[in-house]
């Protein structure tokens, strides 16, 4: 057994909590974290980025079940927001998939870097949406889902990085917009695997162990902590005040994004 499949329940444990603690699939965590360890066991490099995002993707069909139920026991998913949400987000999270699986490392790691600094401003600068305004109607809904999924399916994220400022924009409670996130990574998941499945299917020069662009080892250790602490990071969540919430996700998300320039860079 290769050393390194140590490491991924770490990455786990870190993922899982950030999960539960701010609705996200924890993707935006285990992408940085996986293309480092990726690229230190010597994966050939056209295809370190794309296993991170497909690994990723696949860790959060069971987190994001976890985070899922802990919200929902909170009374903080809002079950009318999914229904509308997800066919949108199914769609666009399958069909981005693909559109990842076609572009090469480095330009997929920059256009990664600049969506996750957008959705950590987006949070930081806090405004205030209007009273009057809500969610839109059907039609909108499934559009915006549809956006959300193939940004998520770029990122091999759960979407709350998106669909959380949206929510909140239009006068969701940050704590339903959160428990609400969690739900509908499942959905993102779920279109977003078997994208990264069959766009990675029979592509040469993937390491042993590989289903597609995801890295069973790694799957495997990662889920099975992070189903166990992503609870943990939900009961948190839960106890902090709103304005401590939203400006901790978006300076999570800031050092996430900075992390990434820096090895762009490099």
């Amino acid at each position: 057994m290769s050393i390194w499949w140590l490491g991924y329940p770490l990455l786990g444990a870190f993922a899982g909590f950030v999960a539960g603690l701010f609705g996200v699939g924890g993707g935006l965590t285990i992408v940085p974290l996986l293309f480092m360890v990726f690229t230190a066991q010597a994966f050939p490099v056209e295809h370190s980025m794309h296993l991170a995002l497909g690994t990723s993707m696949a860790t959060i069909v069971l987190t994001s079940i976890s985070s899922m139920r802990a919200h929902h026991q909170h009374g903080a998913v809002r079950w009318d927001i999914v229904k509308v949400f997800a066919p949108g987000l199914m769609a666009g999270t399958f069909g981005g998939s693909f559109i990842a699986a076609s572009i090469p490392t480095r330009p997929l790691a920059m256009v990664f870097t600049a969506i996750v600094f957008y959705a950590s401003a987006s949070m930081l600068i806090d405004r205030k949406p209007k009273p009057t305004r809500q969610l839109p109607g059907a039609t909108g809904m499934l559009a915006v889902g549809t956006g959300i999924g193939v940004v998520s399916s770029l990122v091999a994220a759960g979407g709350g990085f998106l669909s959380i400022p949206f929510m909140v924009f239009c006068n969701v409670a940050i704590h339903q917009a959160v428990g609400t996130s969690a739900a509908l990574g499942f959905p993102i998941a779920v279109a977003g695997t078997i994208g990264y499945i069959a766009s990675g299917y029979g592509v040469a020069g993937l390491p042993p162990w590989s289903l597609g662009y995801i890295y069973l080892p790694a799957l495997v250790g990662v889920v099975v902590v992070s189903m166990l602490v992503a609870p943990l990071g939900a009961r948190t969540a839960h106890a902090l005040p709103v304005k401590q919430l939203k400006r901790g996700f978006g300076v999570f998300l800031a050092l996430l994004a900075l992390q990434m320039l820096y090895r762009l860079m490099r």
